[in-house]
């Protein structure tokens, strides 16, 4: 093997040699430094990612619980709708009653009186006047409650889907159990 003495040559050598040493010391600890970025980041965002969940988690509750009250009140309007057949039959029993009571008062008045001492029933049932007035119809007042509560559902709907609290927010009722 020949050694050649060129200083020009050997400079550009070194040189070289220096720039290779100095690119592996770069690459060997550029992932650790990732590493150490990445972990500082991660403890400054986890504390606030945790409370960020926490309120989430809350409000999710909170809103499940008003989903629960809005299906409730749907369901109680619907039953209320759904009784407007029997009311309609308690107001013509009540109106048969009446009309009935009225004919057997009626009755009794063209009757002769036999005796001054008749019963203590028909002797009080004779002062007892019962004017129960009509009872409206309800059925357009359930109508527009349900309307009214499907379109407050719908506007909660629409609130939540937008941007999570909305104007139309509802109040959780305090009359049913979760």
């Amino acid at each position: 093997m020949t050694t050649v003495n060129d200083p020009e040559l050997h400079a550009k050598v070194k040189k070289t040699t220096e720039k290779i040493s100095e690119n592996m010391h770069i690459i060997a600890n550029e992932p650790s430094l990732a590493f150490y970025r990445i972990q500082e980041h991660v403890r400054k965002v986890i504390p606030l990612i945790v409370d960020r969940r926490a309120e989430v988690y809350q409000l999710q509750q909170d809103l499940q619980g008003k989903c629960y009250d809005m299906e409730y009140a749907i369901q109680a309007v619907k039953d209320i709708e759904a009784a407007d057949d029997s009311l309609r039959n308690v107001q013509e029993a009540l109106k048969n009653a009446i009309f009935l009571k009225q004919q057997l008062k009626y009755m009794e008045s063209r009757r002769p009186k036999k005796d001054a001492n008749s019963s203590v029933y028909k002797r009080l049932s004779a002062h007892i006047t019962l004017d129960l007035p009509d009872l409206p119809d309800i059925s357009g007042v359930v109508r527009e409650t349900t309307n009214r509560v499907e379109h407050m559902m719908s506007q909660a709907r629409s609130s939540s889907s937008g941007n999570g609290v909305g104007p139309a927010e509802l109040q959780r009722s305090y009359t049913t159990l979760h």
